[in-house]
């Protein structure tokens, strides 16, 4: 999703967080200037349906105008790209094989 909220605000000739909380206030909706300032910079991990409607009653505009939907990022070719090992060469990829051990057992002692 992209946050508009700065080109919303702009549209209402607000260019400050200071500004926009005033508009905020004057519909009831009183966060504090540092959550304004959050909302300002950057795009928000949540944010409370409540606070959005009254977000939109404030810049006079809809959802839509502060949320717009992107498309997903996709493979660059389409093809899902197959995993193979270092030193595969032209190899088709496999499962991977363990190399067997020579010279018998040296494992070493637990600690004590």
């Amino acid at each position: 999703m992209k946050w508009n909220l700065r080109w919303a605000a702009a549209k209402r000739d607000i260019w400050r967080p200071s500004d926009l909380l005033k508009a905020f206030e004057e519909v009831g909706f009183t966060p504090s200037l540092s959550k304004v300032a959050a909302l300002w910079s950057g795009k928000p991990i949540s944010v409370r349906l409540d606070d959005l409607d009254k977000m939109c009653a404030a810049l006079g505009c809809t959802i839509a105008d502060l949320l717009e939907a992107e498309p997903l990022a996709t493979a660059e070719s389409g093809q899902e790209q197959t995993k193979r090992a270092v030193g595969a060469g032209d190899q088709p990829a496999g499962p991977a094989r363990p190399t067997p051990r020579r010279g018998g057992s040296r494992r070493s002692l637990p600690p004590n």
